[in-house]
């Protein structure tokens, strides 16, 4: 999205991020690009990505988390360990039960951000602008002619 600033330029609009974009234009040292190309490889599993979407709000231990992806517990304890020599999650232990967290918000915003991209590119408007009432869509009606509606409100 871009939004005009009081001088009526325009810039970079995001929501829920205060990032500052001047940032975006330095180059980044090699080591820094090591760190995030690693972060997306952990990225790249789909059962490292279900984990880690189970831990969005909450903390899980291993049982837990291998009940919700269905595999076996040791096979999600390798991932796990992968995720946290990456620095995606971190652990706390609680007698002989070891839980599982994300890291941090960063890792909780990245993962959020990746299922939403994901989700524009499917067909419809995606979920997570579902209830949002000033979003405006092209849609068509029983005809088969078009009609502009309001998501989460009245057309």
């Amino acid at each position: 999205m871009r939004a005009a600033d009081s001088s009526g330029e325009t810039g970079a609009y995001y929501l829920r991020m205060n990032a500052d974009s001047g940032a975006c234009r330095r180059r980044l040292q090699d080591d820094q690009v090591g760190l995030v190309v690693e972060v997306f490889r952990m990225l790249a599993d789909a059962t490292r990505v279900h984990l880690l979407w189970a831990l969005i709000d909450r903390e899980c231990s291993v049982n837990e988390l291998a009940a919700h992806v269905g595999k076996p517990a040791p096979s999600v304890s390798q991932h796990l360990a992968k995720l946290r020599m990456a620095r995606l999650v971190r652990t706390r232990r609680e007698g002989t039960t070891v839980f599982y967290r994300l890291e941090n918000d960063h890792v909780r915003q990245l993962l959020t951000d990746a299922v939403f991209n994901a989700e524009h590119a499917g067909p419809g408007v995606p979920g997570h602008h579902r209830t949002d009432s000033g979003l405006r869509v092209l849609h068509a009606d029983a005809a088969g002619e078009a009609a502009v509606g309001e998501i989460g409100g009245q057309p």
